[in-house]
């Protein structure tokens, strides 16, 4: 099949790529040139684990394409996909439509002949039906059907999740619209993953109900682990025990600094938003984006409390900014709030990550980047884990301890036990829930 897939961000290019190698023919479209000269030379503008690769064999069997011009993309397409950005809208917490709705525009303008439009992009209920009335409005003899095909993938796992995920969700309201969709992802149906056919509404809300979802789990357990540490539990064992429980599952109860990323803080700000303008506020999801904002101002007071109080003229090694391994994604990460409010509070930072620097060079200024740990924690104060990249995982921990001027750790993220610190030198530990 032929494909056009507006928009080469995350899910646009992740996408595109792993159709090309489903072996449809596919054009990814963008209108940022320094990005298609980046795309060209075979380089992805994100950092995802296997994306290069993949892309550079497709684009060898002639399956993958990329170009600035809609309408030569368009020609023979018989789906065309939105992927564009969707941010937190200022003042309102809505989700941002300007692009979702240009770019309808522009598909308009260039369609010449049926076409299924796909949104990709995480969007509100009746965006979809919003989108079929732009086009109809701007080229009244397009022939066409819309579509809505929200994406589930993690990233740092991104291309795993989309060649084989626990289910595909497509929201259309006509047979030929539904017919197009089966041809598309015809390679995971053959190998029996879950195909779930919705209308336009159903299939929009279900992926802020996922993803609303586990950023309560998440929130849940970080607010477990604060007890924990009141009443002399250990949140891991918590975590193992309830994980252990069919209808609960081991999936995002992990206590950490608090969940960020370009999914989590903008799709649960944009369903509370859904609720109030419906009279049905989502009193739930409400309480989990304030108390996120809780947690990671809760990890400011530990790092504080192992520096005697103040972190003042003191030097703070972090290690990790992302917001989660395996990725370049600095949005709404824990070390956004965190980290300037210790240079606020006079201290020295120093920051480690394996792919933050190219983001978190203009997002944090003031920190000073170092090649590993072990640059980043020589005569440091104290050391912060905030992203449990691998590296991180399995550190010499004496050797740390021992170039350090004070030997202490606030592990943010339960990567390592206490007593293995202790018994590596470090005199002060925080964890959490521990």
């Amino acid at each position: 099949m032929r494909i056009a897939i507006i928009g080469t961000g995350y899910v646009g290019l992740v996408s595109g790529v792993c159709f090309s190698d489903f072996g449809h023919s596919v054009t990814c479209v963008d209108n940022n040139p320094a990005k298609l000269a980046m795309l060209e030379a075979g380089k992805a503008p994100i950092y995802e684990p296997g994306l290069e690769d993949l892309m550079a064999r497709n684009v060898a069997a002639g399956r993958l394409s990329f170009s600035g011009d809609m309408k030569e993309a368009l020609k023979g397409a018989e789906a065309v996909f939105i992927a564009v950005g969707t941010p937190t809208r200022r003042g309102d917490g809505h989700a941002d439509l300007t692009y979702v709705y240009a770019v309808a525009e522009q598909i308009a303008h260039a369609l010449s002949g049926y076409a299924v439009i796909v949104t990709k992009s995480t969007v509100p209920v009746g965006t979809n039906r919003k989108v079929a009335e732009i086009i109809a409005k701007t080229n009244p003899k397009a022939e066409f059907d819309v579509a809505s095909n929200p994406e589930f993938l993690r990233e740092g796992a991104a291309i795993d999740d989309f060649m084989r995920p626990d289910r595909v969700v497509v929201g259309v309201e006509s047979p030929r619209a539904r017919d197009v969709m089966a041809d598309l992802y015809r390679p995971l149906y053959l190998r029996d993953f879950p195909m779930v056919y919705t209308g336009l509404e159903s299939a929009e809300m279900i992926k802020y109900a996922a993803n609303a979802f586990l950023a309560a789990k998440i929130t849940f357990i970080n607010e477990i682990a604060a007890l924990c540490e009141r009443v002399g539990a250990d949140v891991k064992q918590v975590s193992k025990g309830m994980g252990l429980d069919g209808r609960i599952g081991n999936k995002f109860l992990h206590a950490g600094p608090g969940y960020g990323g370009s999914c989590f803080p903008k799709d649960t700000r944009a369903l509370a938003r859904i609720g109030q303008e419906h009279g049905m506020p989502m009193q739930i999801i409400e309480t989990v984006i304030r108390v996120n904002e809780e947690i990671k101002h809760r990890m400011i007071g530990k790092i504080t409390d192992l520096c005697d109080g103040s972190v003042n003229g003191k030097t703070v090694a972090v290690l990790g900014v992302t917001f989660k391994p395996n990725t370049d994604d600095m949005r709404e990460a824990p070390s956004l709030t965190i980290v300037p409010a210790l240079i606020g509070a006079g201290a020295k930072v120093r920051v480690t990550d394996p792919q933050g620097k190219s983001e978190g060079v203009a997002l944090l200024p003031g920190v000073i980047w170092c090649d590993d740990a072990y640059q980043a924690t020589e005569n440091a104060d104290v050391v912060v884990i905030l992203t449990e990249w691998n590296e991180f995982r399995a550190l010499d921990l004496k050797r740390i301890a021992a170039s350090m001027r004070h030997a202490r750790m606030a592990d943010l993220r339960n990567i390592y036990d206490v007593s293995a610190l202790s018994e590596a030198g470090f005199t002060e530990c925080a964890a959490i829930g521990r």
